[in-house]
């Protein structure tokens, strides 16, 4: 074995070197002003009323839904974040479990009306708004306003007005996740209607404590408790009744499984209105927990970069890395590195069909990062007290030891696999990210090298 090493970590405040390309894209980008006086962002009517209050009822439902919190905790969170942008209008929420996201976009043929600005606010939909959102009749012209403080419903000389409250940290821990699973998912399926609601209607009554599988068989899609090939996994499956009320109006429905089926996202298409509806791995598991963000705020980038992507991001209104690195002649390592921290700080949200991540304009704090990710703090606060001992370093081999309470944890990490013999790697198995031991071990070795 090689003699021991032990690295000195400071956390650098910039880039070592930036090549000409990188300067131009800073220069470009860091003098975008991001501009707060308009009046509001979208102001106009859309063409499926009706299919949109029963979308944004069925939302309302999902945020007061809970599959494993208590009533105290769950009067802690509030309702849906709603962006305007990109000629679209986008209302997301969770369950207040955080183990259920849903979105409704309002796609731009389905929208008359003008976008002032680009902007996200979040409000809590009461009952008053409910209430008229249930009244709308099918063919009644509505009007809606999104501004920076409130969202506004107009109809029959009636207005109902909720105004802003503030956004749950676990929300925003919550969407970093789900734009990151959702930019690791695949379309696997497309049902018609007749097939989906074929579907559902085999779902078992009551609680499913066991995984389910979505199948195949003929033509006919079903759930079974048996795992066969090709099979996508399904924890929680009574989630999916959140989905119910509103099968009567979709013209087809897409599954799009996360490649290592970490998540299930579901989306209904109901002519110019999407509705997108993912599942956590299983009911207890709630998105904001998932730290799939980690391995990309590995590498250090300076906050130089982080604001000029942000209003490159902002400008653009919508985000593909591998484009943007390609255009722009940036790195694509740098670039997702980047991305990871937008995300992050949940500034993009991700959109399946377009294949891309979109801009949510939420305030821009780059403290954030490392406060909504308490496993990368720990991490750091490992090196930086001395307990990270790297014992032996190849090309395709690390092995560290790293010193916890009383204890001495061996982490080996060996091409894209990684092991740690702490209790958070042993009960997860890295299924919901690295754990502090793994994060100090590769962020130590990223910066010596």
């Amino acid at each position: 074995m090689e003699d021991t090493l032990v690295y000195n970590y400071q956390r650098p405040s910039s880039l070592i070197k930036k090549d000409a390309s990188e300067e131009l894209f800073l220069s470009k980008y860091s003098e975008i002003q991001k501009t707060t006086d308009a009046p509001c962002f979208f102001w106009g009517d859309v063409s499926q009323p009706f299919i949109l209050a029963r979308c944004l009822i069925t939302l309302s439902n999902i945020v007061k839904s809970s599959f494993n919190l208590s009533p105290f905790q769950m009067a802690l969170l509030k309702d849906p974040i709603v962006t305007a942008g990109n000629s679209r209008l986008r209302f997301e929420g969770f369950s207040h479990c955080a183990g259920v996201y849903a979105r409704v976009d309002v796609l731009p043929d389905g929208l008359h009306g003008e976008f002032l600005e680009n902007g996200t606010t979040n409000v809590d939909f009461n009952q008053p708004m409910i209430t008229a959102l249930g009244s709308i009749r099918p063919n009644e012209k509505i009007m809606l306003s999104v501004g920076e403080k409130e969202v506004g419903l107009y109809k029959e000389g009636k207005e109902i007005v909720e105004r802003k409250v503030p956004l749950p940290v676990k929300w925003i821990k919550g969407l970093s996740t789900v734009q990151i699973y959702f930019s690791q998912s695949e379309k696997l399926h497309t049902f018609n209607k007749i097939q989906t609601q074929q579907l559902f209607r085999g779902i078992p009554k009551g609680p499913v404590k066991s995984d389910y599988y979505l199948i195949i068989r003929g033509n006919k899609p079903m759930f079974s408790p048996v795992k066969s090939a090709d099979a996508v996994c399904i924890g929680g499956l009574n989630r999916l009744r959140l989905l119910e009320p509103l099968l009567p109006y979709i013209d087809q429905m897409q599954v799009f499984p996360h490649s290592d089926m970490q998540s299930t996202t579901w989306q209904l298409y109901m002519g110019n209105i999407r509705f997108s509806f993912s599942l956590s791995r299983e009911s207890w598991r709630g998105f904001s927990g998932e730290g799939a963000v980690l391995d990309s705020l590995i590498d250090d980038i300076s906050d130089e970069w982080i604001d000029a992507l942000d209003k490159y991001a902002y400008a653009n209104q919508s985000f593909n890395p591998s484009a943007f690195a390609l255009d722009e002649n940036i790195n694509l390592k740098t670039t997702d590195n980047l991305t990871g921290r937008l995300a992050a700080m949940g500034l993009l949200g991700y959109d399946l069909d377009d294949n891309g991540f979109f801009y949510r304009r939420l305030p821009f704090k780059l403290n954030r990062i490392i406060g909504l990710n308490p496993r990368m703090k720990n991490a750091e606060k490992l090196i930086t007290e001395g307990k990270v001992e790297i014992l032996n370093k190849k090309t395709a081999r690390t092995e560290a030891r790293v010193e916890g309470t009383g204890v001495h944890h061996t982490v080996i990490i060996e091409s894209d696999k990684e092991r740690c013999t702490c209790e958070w790697f042993s009960k997860y198995q890295g299924e919901r990210g690295p754990c502090k031991h793994v994060l100090a071990v590769k962020k130590l070795v990223s910066h010596k090298d």
